[in-house]
């Protein structure tokens, strides 16, 4: 299959890319680099870096002829879009429109979506959040994402445009930035192994669902492969404080850091984790990669990139 990926040079990006073309499909990857590298990029890839928001996703979808989006490309940051809400919205729902309205011109038979899991369903009433929770996001980047799936729901009863939304709880894994807040597994590395003091937000006592990179890739292509349209939960179901794993991690990094607590992110949620009983009963995905493992797979990715 010819699949169009968008922020493929990215953190999850580029592990599906790889995953990808290990399946044997032909990958066209467009990223503007804002957080995606280079150096992520498989040479067996199609690259052009550009902006989602603009003429280059028609430019080359028409050269190109994709049969099929995967999107992955957005502004992940739940802190900026608190301080920049426009410019989230912009990118988040405007980029998304423009490949959605591009892809009925010519003629996309699949799209699948990254979405969010913790950020759309926000303080949970229930856990794990199933995908019948009550959506509440207390974040532009959750509410954006929220959007976009209510216009994935309109091309598809419109326009017979057949999709996926998959719900993510928190990627974590090789390659993802340790520089930016969205990635605590990662920050917690690099800063450990560096021999750094990583500070805990708040209390630490707010938990997550941390799932690994390469079981989301997998979910990605399990997407691809079903005639099934609708939204899934990507997670463990399982929860994990931030205190747990800073400890984790410190054990793995070999790392004498104290524990040491700032303030809490305004308006971070306290429990976040996601059901994916609906995405292995309907899509066959269940995640194999259980945390400490994944957590060593990082720490040591972490510890070659020096």
């Amino acid at each position: 299959m010819r699949v169009l990926l968008t922020g493929g040079a990215g953190f999850i990006g580029s592990h599906l890319s790889d995953m990808l073309i290990h399946n044997g499909h032909e990958v066209i990857i467009i990223d503007n680099l804002t957080s995606g590298k280079k150096n992520n990029l498989s040479p067996d890839s199609l690259f052009y870096e550009g902006d989602i928001r603009g003429a280059i996703v028609k430019e080359v979808m028409e050269k190109e002829k994709p049969e099929v989006v995967i999107h992955h490309a957005a502004q992940i940051s739940v802190r900026n879009s608190v301080d920049d809400p426009i410019y989230d919205m912009d990118v988040n729902i405007g980029g998304t429109l423009n490949l959605l309205q591009n892809s009925v011109r010519f003629g996309i038979k699949r799209f699948v979506f990254a979405c969010t899991g913790g950020a759309l369903y926000g303080e949970q009433d229930y856990f794990p959040a199933d995908e019948e929770h009550p959506i509440r996001p207390i974040s532009p980047y959750g509410i954006a994402k929220s959007s976009c799936e209510k216009y994935l729901y309109f091309y598809y009863k419109v326009y017979e445009l057949n999709y996926v939304s998959l719900r993510y709880s928190n990627v974590y894994g090789p390659r993802q930035d340790p520089y930016g807040e969205a990635g605590v597994v990662a920050i917690f590395s690099q800063k450990m192994l560096a021999g750094e003091q990583p500070v805990i937000n708040g209390s630490g006592e707010q938990t997550r669902d941390y799932v690994f990179v390469e079981d989301v890739a997998r979910a990605n292509i399990l997407a691809l492969e079903t005639g099934i349209s609708g939204e899934f939960n990507i997670g463990t179901g399982i929860e994990t404080t931030v205190n747990e794993l800073f400890k984790e991690v410190r054990v793995l990094s070999k790392s004498n850091a104290d524990e040491v607590h700032g303030e809490a992110n305004k308006g971070e949620q306290l429990r976040s984790v996601i059901d994916y009983s609906k995405a292995k009963r309907e899509l066959g995905w269940h995640p194999d990669v259980p945390l400490n493992e994944g957590l060593k797979q990082t720490v040591a990715f972490f510890k070659e990139q020096g």
